[in-house]
């Protein structure tokens, strides 16, 4: 019952909003901060409405006059919101193609997030190439290391793929490594196996990581390095718990 209810939730504040998102999308590039507000709005409005909270622990602070690429784990769709919650500053996800479909992500990934067909090599191009162009105009890109939720329960953290590292060598932005500990409990994936249920989301933003071509050439050992920083803190956050 949570779980339909946090889904009329968003579905009621997508409506609502509706007719303004309709007209902002027709110049999402004048519009495009606009557009990340209302998405921001309907997700964590949906969010506390259901008795979800959000609550941060950062390593060190984090100096959002920058710009990153912000790489999370993923096991639930919640991540999303909690990404939203999280970062001040307007940024875009990487997602799968499927998003397209849906009613309420559809048109956020028609003008402002970007999709990208997994199977697809030359959808994964253009994907690049667009974050990339975000990357280079001071916005703020999220991509989901590990790929996708796997269907494994209990979630872990699973291998990285090396997307994100290379665009931060060639961009010479730095990663931001983010922990999401718990949402899975509080609704893993999509809810539809395990259902939903009230409680706080508790994220760990870790230090960011500055890149240097000199000392991450290597693709493989700056993936590596993340993964490691990140797994010690989800291990040890499920050892407390």
């Amino acid at each position: 019952m949570h779980r339909f209810f946090y889904f009329a939730a968003v579905l009621f504040f997508y409506i609502l909003s509706y007719p303004i998102l309709y007209f902002l999308a027709k110049n999402p590039e004048k519009h495009y901060n606009s557009i990340v507000w209302f998405r921001k709005w309907i997700s964590v409005t949906s969010l506390y409405l259901v008795g979800i909270r959000i609550k941060v622990h950062y390593e060190e602070p984090v100096d959002w006059s920058q710009n990153y690429i912000i790489c999370p784990n993923h096991t639930s769709i919640l991540d999303i919101t909690a990404l939203t919650y999280l970062c001040p500053k307007p940024f875009s996800f990487i997602g799968k193609i499927e998003l397209m479909d849906n009613p309420v992500t559809r048109i956020f990934f028609r003008t402002i997030d970007i999709p990208v067909k997994r199977e697809s090599k030359i959808s994964s191009f253009k994907a690049y190439k667009r974050a990339t162009e975000l990357l280079q105009q001071g916005k703020n890109v999220v991509i989901f290391p590990e790929g996708k939720i796997d269907d494994g329960y209990p979630p872990i953290l699973h291998p990285f793929k090396a997307g994100a590292f290379k665009m931060a060598v060639e961009n010479n932005i730095p990663i931001l490594p983010v922990v999401i500990h718990n949402a899975w409990k509080i609704m893993f994936d999509d809810g539809s196996t395990y259902g939903s249920r009230p409680g706080v989301i508790e994220i760990t933003v870790l230090k960011p990581i500055q890149t240097d071509p000199k000392l991450h050439d290597n693709d493989k050992s700056f993936e590596q390095e993340v993964y490691e920083k990140m797994n010690k803190v989800w291990t040890e956050y499920n050892n407390r718990k």
